[in-house]
């Protein structure tokens, strides 16, 4: 927390609250239920003060989630939002954990996987092994006390190693109906899937391309809006986050390229592909399909790691083995969609984040006395004030939630009593109801600009400059500044500036092919037009930036946050301009992301004129 003072937070949140509501840490989905002891052990052998480590998370959690366990087998009553009693149940449904902590919930040793039978040996199979469940971890811990009392530490540490256990006597999920290891612990993207990338992946590609080559490559590379530029390459970075992960995940093939033979290449590529594929929000069978044969493309070809001599232990020593944990839980992640859902709801993001906001923060605010109690009076005060904030913002907004909330579960109410269609059908669509009206303590809100090229369409803002600044198609807006980069320029002049000596017959040909077809203009092809042809305008204005936004994949109603595509012209440092890449559908009847890359034109040199 502060002050040297640790602790081990637990979290808590309901898995049927909507995926994209609990993923945002300024929903408070997350509530902090207790702060797990790190004790110092005293003892002499490591192994004993790792076994007591053990037990007493499992004694600790024990305790805190018995209410719940006696919930999922017997149900209780609670109430809804409208105050009506509703009999629950509450199941393990996941516990977001990386690597150890998963092994230490399972209560298995070190080298061995916790959500299978698996143990190092096998961490490279091309397959997955049997499933670990809660029957055969207590039927072995089980045959263990019925011979050696478990708190006999050394005979019960050297025997459980004969099951792979880790001494733990007493698993906190032991009596939670339908607790199944191989199921609750979902795999983890943050941990899983980002660190192994850099701990791995990375580290391959550096040691097969070289330290210089893939520092030089990478510091090449054109930065871009929204992104890290690595100008000092990526062989040397210390305490990489995951956004860095991300980062250099999105670069990797591009510059590895040519510089690698064509097996490691597509061996790299393909866990690239599996960790993309895995981080869709929503994933039928096909996608599950897709996965699968990605991880199987990875198998076939990671022998081209060993060849190129990029798979290294310590002192830069040669390793001809797989001994890698995070690569054998690759193999559950498709088993566990089919069980779970999407894995991109699991990821330890927002967790990690509420750390900071439900602990730290509020420790840092302390006298650095008792923190136990000041977090937690910080905490109910902080829930009450977005409480408050909710109520007035439903009053403000003039939502009947008795009739919103009939919505929400399938019909709405008509004055005359009837039913209708539903219209709302989640939590997220709700609150964006009442969100206008209040921040309620949320997310910044992101602008969206089909929203403001509608009303400027229709007039509402009388005022705003013409032609309008911001305007949309049917999945694209696009936003520009009030004033333009560069006013009242000649075609001629803009063209050197920018590097586009056939800028004036693009234009002649744009124009000619729009009085053709105002409808349906085709981009590329021969150039129709010379270069001295005549135009009905001669001065230009120049937007060097320009807004782009776009709507989710999986859900046309969710507008994703803008992103910034630029323009620089040409300079000394940059003789040939600095252009962002962009991708533009000249295919009327070709819809992304459906379609694919069909009917897309690249375009490298956006000048946003």
């Amino acid at each position: 927390m502060t002050g040297n003072r640790q602790a081990h937070p637990l979290l808590i949140s309901l898995a049927n609250l909507d995926m994209d509501f609990r993923m945002k840490g300024s929903h408070h989905a997350f509530l902090l239920i207790a702060l797990l002891p790190v004790p110092k052990f005293i003892h002499p052998t490591e192994a004993i003060r790792g076994v007591l480590w053990n037990r007493l998370i499992h004694e600790c959690i024990d305790h805190v989630v018995e209410p719940l366990k006696k919930a999922a087998s017997i149900g209780i009553m609670m109430s809804d939002p409208l105050g009506s009693l509703r009999y629950c149940f509450t199941p393990l449904a996941s516990c977001i954990v990386d690597t150890p902590e998963s092994a230490v919930y399972a209560c298995v040793a070190g080298k061995t996987s916790s959500v299978t039978m698996a143990n190092y040996k096998q961490f490279g199979d091309s397959f997955q092994h049997e499933p670990r469940t809660a029957s055969t971890t207590l039927a072995q811990i089980q045959a263990l006390e019925s011979k050696i009392d478990p708190w006999d530490l050394p005979a019960y540490i050297k025997e459980a190693m004969e099951f792979r256990l880790n001494g733990v006597h007493r698993p906190f999920w032991r009596d939670w109906p339908l607790a199944q290891p191989s199921l609750f612990l979902t795999p983890e993207p943050l941990h899983h899937w980002h660190k192994m990338f850099w701990d791995h992946d990375a580290k391959w590609c550096i040691r097969a391309v070289g330290r210089q080559e893939i520092d030089f490559r990478f510091s090449v590379l054109q930065p871009h809006i929204g992104l890290r530029h690595f100008k000092e390459g990526i062989s040397a970075l210390k305490q990489v986050t995951g956004r860095e992960h991300r980062d250099i995940q999105r670069y990797i093939i591009g510059v590895i390229a040519g510089a690698v033979p064509k097996e490691f290449l597509v061996a790299i590529r393909a866990l690239m592909d599996f960790r993309y594929l895995c981080q869709a929000e929503e994933i039928d069978e096909d996608g599950c399909n897709r996965i699968l044969a990605a991880l199987h493309e990875f198998h076939t070809y990671k022998q081209a790691v060993m060849e190129a001599g990029a798979r290294v232990g310590k002192k830069n020593k040669p390793i001809n083995n797989w001994h890698i944990p995070k690569l054998e839980f690759l193999q559950s992640v498709v088993p566990n969609i089919r069980a779970n859902g999407a894995p991109i709801q699991w990821s330890a993001d927002v967790t990690e984040r509420a750390h900071i906001t439900q602990i730290k923060n509020l420790a840092r605010s302390s006298n650095k006395q008792e923190y136990e109690n000041q977090i937690c009076r910080n905490l109910d005060r902080a829930d009450k004030c977005r409480r408050f904030d909710l109520a007035t913002s439903v009053r403000d907004a003039r939502v009947n939630f008795r009739e919103a909330w009939d919505v929400t579960n399938g019909c709405e109410v008509d004055d005359d009593g009837g039913t209708d269609n539903q219209y709302i059908n989640s939590t997220s669509s709700l609150l964006s109801h009442i969100q206008p009206v209040a921040n309620l303590s949320g997310p910044v809100r992101v602008t969206d600009y089909f929203s403001e090229a509608q009303r400027l369409h229709e007039g509402a803002v009388p005022n705003a400059p013409r032609p309008c600044r911001t305007f949309a198609t049917a999945h694209t807006a696009f936003h520009l500044t009030r004033d333009p980069s560069f006013k009242q320029m000649t075609i001629d002049a803009i063209a050197e500036m920018f590097g586009l000596p056939d800028l004036r017959p693009a234009l002649a040909d744009f124009l000619q092919r729009l009085t053709e077809n105002p409808v349906v203009h085709v981009m590329g092809g021969r150039r129709r037009a010379l270069s001295g042809c005549s135009l009905p305008f001669e001065m230009l204005q120049v937007w060097s930036t320009v807004r782009i936004q776009s709507k989710a994949y999986h859900n046309r109603n969710e507008v994703l946050p803008p992103q910034t595509v630029s323009a620089a012209p040409c300079s000394e440092s940059w003789p040939l301009g600095r252009y962002d890449g962009v991708l533009v559908n000249t295919d009327p009847d070709m819809h992304w992301p459906w379609c694919g890359l069909k009917g897309e034109h690249c375009s490298l040199d956006p000048k946003n004129t």
